[in-house]
């Protein structure tokens, strides 16, 4: 038996740019072990396994080392072959159940949203580790309710030329770090890179399930509920981000890379 496997570079216009992730189409459930072990072979920062659940999917998530509770890319990436390749209608909605509830997915002019899980952010002093990491006092820091720490740089330069010392980042307390930095004067309203050493992602190009963090962090400082955002990884990619009361909304285009199949391995 052989499994469809595509490679999709999310928050992406053109390809090599975004975040790639593997996506690959199951009929039936597969164990754990061997879902891990494809994620490890394929590398990627995310695998992505979808499994028909009705007229919806299952999906879940796997980095080279763990499976993880949510990925925006890895969900972008699987919601485009899904309509690209003709599973679902362009006007039609997609329902992936995952380990985070229900992620809905939509599509219009070539803009695919999903609707994630919005986390509170709350203040937090600077820890001395941030402040050995970074090489100076940041302008706030603060946590957010599923465990990341967010480090609010003076300018997008800062963030920018930001040198990361991942050994350092992995022995932070909170899970996973991202920086960021208005984007006052540009196009974008914030820029941000993140880092997730814990889950084998040393930095992450484009990351979607940071947006749901940002999003409500920079809402708090502006007031706004609609963002246009930019993470500053080496690949770099664009984030639309609309927040509702309990939700995040995280759009994104993608592009598919690779095609293929992959053989069934016990």
């Amino acid at each position: 038996m052989k499994f469809p496997f595509y490679q999709v570079d999310a928050f992406a216009v053109k390809p090599f740019k975004g975040n790639p992730a593997a996506v690959i189409l199951l009929e039936d459930s597969r164990e754990d072990g061997w879902l891990q072990a494809v994620a490890q072979e394929i590398n990627l920062s995310e695998t992505a396994f979808l499994r028909p659940k009705g007229h919806d999917y299952e999906l879940r998530w796997f980095t080279p080392t763990t499976e993880v509770d949510l990925c925006g890319h890895a969900t972008i990436a699987s919601a485009h072959i899904l309509y690209e390749f003709g599973f679902y209608e362009q006007d039609e909605s997609i329902n992936f159940h995952t380990r985070s509830g229900v992620l809905t997915s939509t599509f219009n002019r070539g803009t695919i949203e999903i609707n994630m899980p919005r986390f509170k952010t709350t203040p937090l002093a600077t820890p001395p580790l941030l402040k050995e990491i970074l090489g100076f006092e940041p302008i706030a820091t603060a946590e957010s309710t599923n465990g990341a720490l967010i480090a609010e740089l003076a300018n997008m330069e800062q963030v920018r030329d930001f040198k990361p010392n991942f050994d350092a980042i992995e022995q932070l307390e909170q899970h996973d770090f991202a920086i960021t930095a208005s984007g006052e004067g540009t196009k974008y309203d914030f820029i941000s890179r993140f880092f997730a050493p814990k889950d084998g992602i040393p930095e992450d190009p484009v990351t979607g399930m940071a947006h749901c963090i940002l999003g409500p962090y920079w809402q708090e400082k502006t007031g706004k509920s609609q963002f246009f955002a930019y993470q500053a990884s080496a690949r770099g990619g664009e984030i639309w981000v609309r927040l509702t009361e309990d939700r995040a909304f995280i759009g994104g285009k993608a592009v598919t890379v690779l095609k293929g199949e992959m053989l069934r391995q016990s």
